[in-house]
């Protein structure tokens, strides 16, 4: 039986992220995909320029519609913007306790825009965060949510993901993307041990998309009944192999997005 993952996220219309790579990436991690748009952006691969947001209503009202139909085995959510749309968007599914749920705690785009006001902070941690199954922040993302200083090295990550879980998600992935050096791990602490996930920094401008599409996979995984540790190295394996043949494609000026469907599509010459 397929398996049916629905993100409650933002748009993205260049197509490299939010609801976009998410449904992207589940087609090509084999699952079912379905979306409840929170925002409207306007941006391209060089930075948002717009963002309109749909009503706390309508939010909630696309979530109902899918549960009152459809089986959904996963959830990932993604860009949430204000205090009343996490509240909405935690009013929706707390209803399904039994549904795993992929919190990626989106803040900033690729070219440095704000996606989360400031006062939906404290909503994000009360509302959204204890509903979480898995939280996959990036290393700013990290710091903010546990008003810390960013971590400089993995053993300041491991302590983050550590307090991260201890808000209430039974996993907490902290990605190392943001550290210096040649490396890029990523940390996973699944409530009884730490994980370490390795990865060489590829060389190419065009990631954007890579914490949809990473937190989008895990979830796909999630639900296909994976474990945390084994969900995420699938999902770190597919979102490297999308970068490493990101170049294949010529999307924009900018950041373009990574190669979601990589491993599916013959290479064109």
């Amino acid at each position: 039986m397929i398996k049916n993952v629905l993100t409650i996220a933002g748009s993205d219309p260049s197509g490299g992220a939010g609801i976009q790579a998410d449904l992207k990436a589940f087609a090509a991690n084999g699952v079912y995909g379905m979306a409840a748009v929170t925002a409207l952006t306007a941006q391209n691969t060089q930075g948002v320029t717009g963002v309109e947001l749909v009503s706390t209503d309508f939010v909630k009202a696309q979530i109902e519609a899918v549960f009152a139909d459809i089986r959904v085995d996963a959830i990932k959510i993604g860009m949430i913007a204000t205090a009343e749309i996490a509240i909405a968007v935690a009013d929706a599914i707390s209803g399904f306790p039994d549904v795993p749920v992929v919190l990626d705690p989106v803040m900033i785009a690729k070219g440095g825009a704000p996606l989360l006001q400031e006062d939906a902070m404290e909503a994000l941690l009360s509302a959204l965060v204890p509903l979480a199954t898995f939280l996959t922040p990036n290393l700013p993302e990290a710091a903010r949510l546990l008003q810390r200083p960013e971590a400089r090295d993995q053993d300041e990550m491991a302590n983050q993901a550590r307090a991260l879980a201890a808000l209430g998600p039974s996993s907490a992935l902290v990605k190392g993307g943001h550290l210096a050096g040649g490396e890029s791990p990523d940390v996973l602490w699944d409530g009884n041990a730490l994980h370490w996930f390795e990865g060489q920094r590829i060389t190419t401008k065009n990631t954007h998309g890579t914490g949809c599409t990473l937190s989008s996979t895990i979830a796909a995984q999630i639900a296909k009944g994976l474990l945390p540790r084994a969900a995420v190295a699938e999902a770190k394996s597919y979102v490297s192999g999308a970068i490493a043949s990101a170049d294949q494609q010529s999307v924009g000026q900018g950041h373009g997005p990574v190669h979601h469907f990589y491993n599916l599509w013959k290479e064109i010459s």
